[in-house]
């Protein structure tokens, strides 16, 4: 099994919580209280990581006020270099536990995550476990966004194995033995554009590592109201594109995906003009979609309009 350390699948373990964060006090202050709660019975015990990634320290007053409750040890790091792969990179190599957790600083989780992803993981015999994050709103977004399903991800049946391209960090547990191995850290050429958290488990797969899922380990994620903005899924589908296609560049095989988009980008072409009448999320989808493609045919040519999340990316490290 991955976890191999002893034969005896109750034994207590040190899980390991890492938080890379920027300028999000309030709801980094949310998610530690979610850390706080979890059902650990004799299962583990835990310590977090909070890696703040601005250098003026918004994050250290929480993470103060979290250690003063005294329920479970908080370290607080900081890496100036606004990057986030720098930012985990941090947390990977201050990690003290059998078991290394990512959660992303604008989720929380739900009492049982971290016992239900560990027991996923002892009983699949697999070296990580990813799950569910769920859409949160502090408010009622617009009708086309929820209708179009522009904030679900998906969700697969538990034990189910995963490819790289369905992996991230925002809900992981991984034996940290894989660690060990200091070639296995998130690439800083990746840590401002994205994709960098694709790109560690990718590795790790063609390593032979295997990640399952764990439908029952929830944690929600609060989608902020600048992200509720048609503009906002406009730049982020041929950004997303755009990169998609620029890596293929480098791998074999890969002129096929190219092709696919090629054939897409023609096909929400002639559909875009109709996709109206179905509704506005239809043609918010089908637009989306357009830009896609559009996109990965252009990075694999070389030309990427934007590379980075937002306008002031270079301080920003918002969700993709």
């Amino acid at each position: 099994m991955s976890f191999s350390r002893s034969k005896d699948p109750e034994t207590a373990v040190l899980i390991t919580v890492c938080v890379p964060t920027f300028r999000r006090p309030e709801l980094l202050r949310k998610l530690l209280a979610g850390v706080a709660k979890q059902e650990k019975g004799s299962l583990f015990s835990l310590e977090v990581i909070v890696v703040d990634n601005d250098r003026n320290r918004s994050a250290q007053g929480v993470v103060e006020d979290f250690n003063a409750s005294g329920t479970i040890p908080a370290r607080y790091l900081v890496e100036p270099v606004q990057n986030i792969s720098l930012a985990r990179n941090m947390a990977l190599d201050n990690a003290r536990g059998d078991f290394i957790a990512f959660i992303d600083d604008d989720e929380w989780p739900t009492p049982h995550w971290l016992g239900n992803l560990l027991k996923t993981l002892r009983l699949y015999d697999a070296d990580g476990v990813l799950g569910p994050v769920l859409p949160h709103f502090d408010s009622d977004p617009p009708r086309w966004l929820i209708r179009g399903g522009f904030c679900d991800r998906p969700r697969h049946k538990t034990g189910s194995l995963l490819p790289s391209g369905q992996t991230r960090t925002g809900n992981v547990l991984f034996t940290a033995r894989l660690t060990r191995n200091r070639m296995n850290r998130f690439l800083p050429e990746f840590g401002r554009s994205g994709g960098e958290d694709i790109e560690f488990f990718r590795g790790l797969i063609g390593q032979g590592r295997r990640f399952v899922w764990c439908d029952e380990a929830e944690v929600y994620e609060t989608v902020t109201e600048d992200r509720w903005t048609r503009r906002f899924y406009l730049k982020k589908y041929f950004r997303l594109g755009s990169l998609n296609g620029e890596k293929a560049r480098g791998r074999a095989g890969k002129r096929g995906l190219v092709l696919k988009s090629m054939t897409a980008w023609v096909f929400y072409t002639a559909a875009l003009p109709f996709s109206p009448l179905l509704g506005f999320h239809r043609f918010m989808k089908c637009l989306t979609l357009f830009l896609y493609h559009l996109g990965t045919v252009l990075g694999f040519s070389g030309l990427v309009l934007i590379r980075y999340r937002d306008n002031a990316d270079k301080e920003n490290m918002a969700d993709i």
